[in-house]
């Protein structure tokens, strides 16, 4: 029945088939909100290409796991995770792949857990409400939302049902990004102040290329805004406290001309190819700027389609102190040895270094031959993950996390569209960020 629901209402439009979804009811699969699991999580994966096979691969080494179900249109993907499965030791999971909603069918399952959804950005969001109104806690790849509408859904489906929504933006667990969180909650930087942040990576080749996202090039033929916010924004938020002490405000973003793209189809493809000509709507360079309500201040930066290496553009200030992630380094007055003089970040590392890295031997990981890409970060992701789920509480980000990264994407779009005019942000907590406790990833 809620297939058949969500198939009909699909076609008329998101909004339509979240109303009629919602009004379905979970009664008796409310699941593990608040309560502690001791078996394995048991997983289903929609999408098991190039991000999805990276976090099953993740997954398969983990002992309380199991993946009774994979869902991908591509055959090759598909056939290949299922042999990843076995060959890690696992019961043989069902396939489904039949069409673009077939996940849907394998919703229908009650030997599911957790779903993680890494498809093209427009299933995103369908998939995990659809996830947790079948009784499943929801991941997905980011963004989780490509609309306020979509990210509204997922905020409004997770409070009805109990289930988690948690992007999977593992930026969140780099090393640095971690120790740099230690060191503001204990002072250093004095009273924070701005944080800088961006996708700065080129990705024209990616665009181009039908085989490995085929999707991408859509968006920047289509959408005009600051299209990839998580990376960075998903750090700045924890430390500036959004959604557990401070919230969003709004947010003025403006883009440069397109330029970049055309040229590049010319030089590769030759002045003949329809991509030499052809309107790109996505500027070649996005600029928003967030402004929050305890007058904090956020630029983020968004170019994935100018000529250059990866730029490392994550910045700190507050009142004392100053982090430059393109140079590793870290100044404090009063503490730092040289008078305008920048200091190794690593300097730092002994005092200030996250709990959840002191005991890992890096030579565990990323091992010659040792599975299909697995990594230390997106291996933390998933171990803080499993571990707030046995324990029955929230994940680290959480559905408000995953609403407010991922609708600047939407917001920038307006502001852009209006002439770079400032956007009001949505309080997706419903005023619950002026009581909340900032996290603490002990």
């Amino acid at each position: 029945m809620m297939r058949k629901t969500m198939e009909r209402n699909l076609h008329r439009g998101h909004s339509a088939a979240l109303a009629a979804l919602l009004d379905l009811g979970t009664a008796g699969q409310r699941g593990f909100a608040g309560e502690t699991l001791t078996r394995p999580l048991r997983f289903g994966f929609v999408g098991v290409g190039d991000r999805g096979s990276a976090h099953l691969d993740v997954l398969l080494h983990m002992d309380s796991v199991e993946v009774p179900a994979l869902c991908d249109i591509n055959d090759a993907y598909l056939y290949r995770a299922k042999r990843w499965v076995t060959e890690a030791g696992k019961p043989e999971p069902k396939l489904y792949g039949k069409n673009d909603t077939d996940w849907m069918r394998m919703l229908e399952r009650d030997d599911l857990d957790v779903i993680v959804c890494a498809t093209g950005w427009k299933w995103h969001a369908p998939v995990c409400e659809a996830a947790m109104l079948a009784g499943k806690h929801a991941t997905t790849e980011v963004p989780a939302g490509l609309t306020e509408d979509e990210c509204w859904g997922l905020v409004d489906t997770s409070e009805k049902t109990g289930k988690h929504c948690m992007m999977l933006e593992q930026a969140n667990y780099s090393p640095d990004l971690l120790q740099i969180l230690n060191m503001a909650r204990a002072g250093l930087f004095g009273e924070m102040l701005h944080c800088a942040g961006g996708y700065v990576h080129d990705l024209r080749l990616v665009k181009f290329d039908p085989e490995r996202e085929p999707w991408r090039l859509q968006y920047s033929i289509g959408h005009n805004c600051n299209l990839y916010p998580t990376h960075a924004i998903g750090p700045i938020a924890w430390l500036l406290d959004i959604n557990r002490g401070d919230q969003f405000d709004h947010l003025v973003s403006m883009s440069s001309k397109a330029r970049c793209l055309n040229d590049f189809a010319r030089l590769y493809y030759g002045k003949e190819s329809p991509y030499a000509t052809m309107a790109m709507k996505q500027g070649d360079v996005n600029v928003s700027m967030i402004r929050t309500k305890r007058d904090r201040t956020v630029t983020l930066h968004f170019d994935t389609n100018t000529p250059h290496p990866h730029t490392a553009e994550f910045r700190v200030q507050g009142t004392k102190g100053h982090y430059a992630e393109n140079l590793e380094s870290v100044y404090f007055d009063e503490r730092s040895p040289k008078p305008h003089t920048w200091e190794p970040l690593k300097n730092y590392a002994a005092q200030y270094q996250h709990e959840m890295y002191k005991s890992i031997d890096p030579a565990r990981f990323n091992e010659e031959g040792r599975g299909h890409g697995s990594d230390l970060i997106t291996s933390m992701l998933w171990q803080r993950f499993l571990r707030a789920v046995r324990a029955g509480v929230e994940p680290d980000p959480d559905v408000y996390d995953a609403a407010a990264w991922s609708a600047i994407i939407s917001l920038s779009a307006r502001s852009v569209a209006a002439g770079g005019k400032p956007v009001d942000f949505p309080d997706f907590t419903r005023g619950k960020w002026r009581t909340r406790e900032p996290l603490r990833l002990g």
